[in-house]
């Protein structure tokens, strides 16, 4: 939606605070707490602003600066952009779980859905060389409790994580990608259809500046924002000294459930998850597991999440329609295609039960059939 006049001056005022280097989440705390919104740190002064930091950073903050405009001007245009949000502290549509934790982002980059970021989200992290089968646990576990509403937060980044993605968008929730960059950046490169598909159905976050290329410093930044937000997080696979421990720990700080999956004692991605179990996680074989320890804390009724794409919202309407064994095939069948032998395996089906099944979703519309003999939910409004 594009700022109007008054929504980008209150925005530009934002926007100079948090692009002045040295200028961190806590130092913009102390100003806030000092002397209310941005705007009037800006207009304290230097010697009240120096003596709640220090006068390096008030000069900094205080002076003129055409780059820093530059960069403001920028930032405002790229809000202008339909999927292009920013949410500042003061701005109700701010998640709220994030203003639990020790040093909340003054400011977020959102592409897409803002009002997704405050749904249920369980955290699903771990190692970038994951195993084949570490990352078909990720995808299985995301796809399952999305369908229980728990939409799924992750890093975007290579293994666990795209997985989690994945697994998540074949389900009813969707999901969140926390970046180490900017989000008019994607890292690694080759995840950029998947950071679309993520955009469209939930919301791809960041604190860093539009530009910000990959930093080996921000991601443990990046780490925090996706513990803040989520109810829970769920470890995979890490090693001893990987990332997700990092989301585990600052998951622990902030008060949320730290969920890990064991694997073989002979596998160095095991480790990890092995430690934060010796240390109190829970350990889960099931993503049934999960939800007996976050489906509590959801603030949607029976499982349904608080915030689903309302695009979707007709299609899983459709359900209440259908008979017990098309329900199932329905809860079953996600977005991407899939075969008949695995949608079988996934609903504990007869083959024929689930071929009658199939027919008739498809007759009524629910469900298309690709060309190669794969099955989709129907999308409203598309067909094959």
């Amino acid at each position: 939606m594009p700022l109007d006049a008054v929504a980008r001056d209150e925005h530009a005022w934002w926007l100079r605070m948090t692009l002045t280097p040295g200028i961190g989440p806590a130092a913009v705390r102390r100003l806030l707490e000092a002397f209310g919104l941005p705007e009037d740190v800006f207009r304290a002064g230097r010697t009240r602003v120096a003596a709640v930091l220090d006068a390096t950073r008030a000069g900094a903050l205080l002076a003129d600066d055409d780059e820093r405009e530059a960069k403001v001007a920028a930032a405002l245009d790229w809000a202008n952009g339909e999927h292009s949000h920013l949410l500042t502290l003061a701005d109700p549509r701010y998640p709220k779980p994030l203003l639990q934790i020790a040093d909340p982002p003054p400011l977020l980059y959102v592409r897409g859905l803002p009002d997704a970021l405050s749904g249920d989200l369980l955290a699903i992290v771990g190692s970038r060389h994951a195993t084949p089968a570490g990352e078909e646990n990720a995808r299985d576990f995301a796809r399952a409790v999305a369908d229980e509403g728990l939409a799924v937060c992750s890093g975007l980044a290579r293994g666990i994580d795209a997985a989690a993605h994945r697994g998540a968008l074949e389900g009813r929730a969707g999901t969140i990608a926390v970046v180490g960059t900017g989000v008019d950046r994607v890292y690694p490169a080759a995840h950029r259809p998947l950071a679309h598909a993520i955009a469209r159905r939930g919301a791809i976050v960041s604190e860093l500046p539009l530009g910000t290329e990959v930093q080996r410093a921000n991601f443990p930044r990046r780490n925090r924002i996706i513990a803040g937000l989520s109810l829970g997080v769920l470890v995979v696979e890490a090693a001893p000294h990987s990332g997700s421990l990092i989301t585990a720990r600052h998951a622990a700080e902030c008060g949320r459930e730290v969920m890990a999956i064991p694997g073989s004692i002979h596998s160095p991605v095991a480790r990890g998850c092995h430690r934060l179990i010796r240390e109190g996680a829970k350990l889960v074989e099931s993503a049934e597991d999960v939800m007996a320890e976050l489906r509590g804390q959801m603030r949607g009724e029976s499982g349904t999440p608080r915030n689903a794409p309302a695009q979707y919202d007709d299609a899983f309407d459709d359900c209440a329609a259908a008979s017990p064994v098309e329900r199932i095939l329905l809860k079953a069948l996600g977005w991407d295609p899939t075969d008949i032998d695995t949608l079988i395996g996934r609903c504990a089906l007869a083959a024929g039960e689930v071929a009658e099944a199939l027919l008739a979703l498809e007759l009524a519309g629910k469900v298309q059939r690709w060309d190669d003999g794969r099955y989709a939910r129907a999308r409203p409004g598309t067909s094959r």
